[in-house]
């Protein structure tokens, strides 16, 4: 697997991993399957232990991203955004190849391929090795979304989103009060707790961060779902 270490956020389909270093954790992003899905491979840089952000499709690239020499990390999680079937085609082949435990929203473990090994809420705390990830539910893209938190000590925050926001608004929404509920979480339980040089990993496409989509906050929600 070729792992580019000049990360910028932009990652091709069938192309390089793109691997960002940071003091304690690793985080690796690679696309892949039809509809140009995110994973996200982090490796704690002291314990080698190592999530993964929604086993989208290929379990073989996710695979050759891990490794296979006696240096690979041990993956030990497996977290799934939501529950949409993209996010989670190589849920069941991973998890089963690495004996990894497996996460999720109650709310979005119905039709998941393999049942939850946790459930986790709003506020909850997931490790990987000595680094810890904050729980944030976002209701509306799915019941039972979720975005993943890590506050790096030495820098600024990385949030993963899944479908919930990207570049340029929310997720998409079945209804006009599933975007309200939507948009109102994004703001209340990101945007606003949340600083400027936050970065976002979305479940899709470049990667962004809040200083840059929160002057269009106001413009998203007249623009409506």
């Amino acid at each position: 697997m070729d792992v580019v270490e000049d990360y910028n956020g932009h990652v091709e389909p069938g192309g390089s991993a793109a691997r960002r270093t940071l003091d304690a954790l690793t985080i690796t992003k690679i696309s892949v399957g039809p509809m140009d899905n995110n994973a996200y491979l982090l490796v704690c840089r002291d314990t080698n232990e190592a999530l993964l952000i929604d086993a989208a499709n290929d379990p073989e690239r996710l695979s050759d991203l891990i490794g296979h020499g006696d240096d690979r990390p041990t993956l030990r999680t497996i977290v799934t955004t939501h529950q949409h079937p993209d996010h989670w085609q190589a849920l069941g082949a991973v998890a089963g190849a690495y004996g990894a435990n497996t996460i999720a929203h109650e709310a979005d473990a119905g039709p998941l391929p393999v049942p939850p090994d946790r459930f986790v809420s709003h506020g909850d705390t997931v490790e990987v090795g000595d680094c810890a990830l904050e729980v944030i539910h976002l209701r509306g893209h799915t019941p039972g979304s979720v975005a993943l938190l890590y506050r790096d000590p030495a820098g600024h925050g990385h949030l993963f989103t899944g479908d919930s926001l990207f570049p340029g608004g929310v997720g998409k929404t079945q209804s006009p009060e599933d975007f309200t509920s939507l948009l109102n979480d994004v703001s209340s339980r990101i945007f606003d707790p949340l600083p400027d040089d936050t970065w976002f990993y979305p479940g899709h496409g470049d990667d962004s961060t809040l200083g840059a989509e929160r002057p269009k906050l106001s413009e998203w929600r007249e623009r409506g779902w």
